[in-house]
């Protein structure tokens, strides 16, 4: 069995994206890992080459600005990586610039991987998720944050990234996946809040003219979250080094819940049965 890695990244210096950590959290478990940098306004590539790892291929890319409307140019983007997968290669493990995946779920990934290799009606792995608020000691639990997505695929080149790179669809159907006990870390709402005023305005980039932009930047405040809780558990070892060096204290307020009667309903039936109703799915999940 042959895993490949992918990813796209672009001024991972100027936004702080944690891409280094990213990489190194799946480079274990593939034989490859194809990074696409964009034209970047910082060192992003050299920050990239520093990897020590000759799994590593470094692929130079422009970013189409034309394409900034509902951010599909990250989209593009994922596909022109993904188009540099080797074709030996059984699956492909995309990973965002701010995602990472603990070490205490590699062998159960490999795992899955392996037993659903000749099962063709699998076409993809799902992976629970982790979205880290505010610091590293919060994590966002309300039905506002995605919590299952797929980030292994077939390598198959009719697979194709979906929107704003969020998920994949084959010929715009949806794919069949199979839900894996293994999760992704997601630090992209992690950062020292004027760093993340700036991250705001250049992503928001992707989306909006530059005027739109700067204003919703202007307004973010930590303290505007609907549902949040304590993280009990540990952070990958990757990690480690980036939250010793985290320079800004922030206290939130866990028992604050600010949601609508039927988002709150929503969310007490989640959190007392285990079951999301209504929920956005973007696959069919094989049982």
């Amino acid at each position: 069995m042959k895993i490949s890695g992918f990813t796209i990244i672009k001024n991972a210096i100027i936004n702080d994206y944690p891409i280094v950590e990213a990489v190194s959290s799946i480079l274990p478990m593939v034989n490859e890992m194809i990074v696409l940098v964009g034209d970047c306004d910082d060192n992003t590539r050299a920050l990239i080459a520093s990897i020590p790892s000759d799994k590593i291929k470094i692929i130079d890319s422009v970013w189409d600005p034309s394409l900034r409307e509902g951010g599909k140019v990250l989209a593009v983007e994922t596909d022109k990586a993904l188009s540099y997968v080797s074709a030996d290669s059984d699956w492909a493990f995309y990973i965002q610039a701010d995602e990472v995946v603990h070490e205490k779920y590699h062998a159960a990934i490999l795992k899955n991987a392996e037993n659903y290799l000749n099962n063709k009606k699998v076409e993809g792995l799902l992976f629970k998720y982790v979205h880290f608020y505010g610091s590293y000691d919060y994590v966002g639990d309300s039905r506002k944050w995605y919590h299952r997505e797929i980030r292994i695929i077939r390598n198959n080149k009719e697979i194709q990234s979906y929107r704003d790179a969020q998920g994949f669809r084959m010929h715009n159907k949806k794919l069949k996946v199979k839900l894996i006990d293994a999760c992704i870390y997601h630090y992209g709402w992690v950062k020292n809040p004027d760093l993340m005023k700036e991250k705001i305005k250049n992503l928001n980039k992707l989306w909006h003219d530059d005027n739109l932009s700067e204003l919703r930047a202007s307004v973010f405040n930590y303290d505007d979250f609907d549902s949040i809780k304590k993280f009990e558990d540990t952070h990958p070892a990757v990690m480690k080094a980036r939250i010793l060096r985290k320079n800004w204290q922030i206290e939130l307020d866990v028992n604050k819940k600010k949601m609508p009667f039927k988002k709150r309903l929503l969310y007490w039936i989640e959190k007392n049965t285990g079951v999301r109703l209504f929920d956005y799915k973007n696959y069919i999940l094989l049982k």
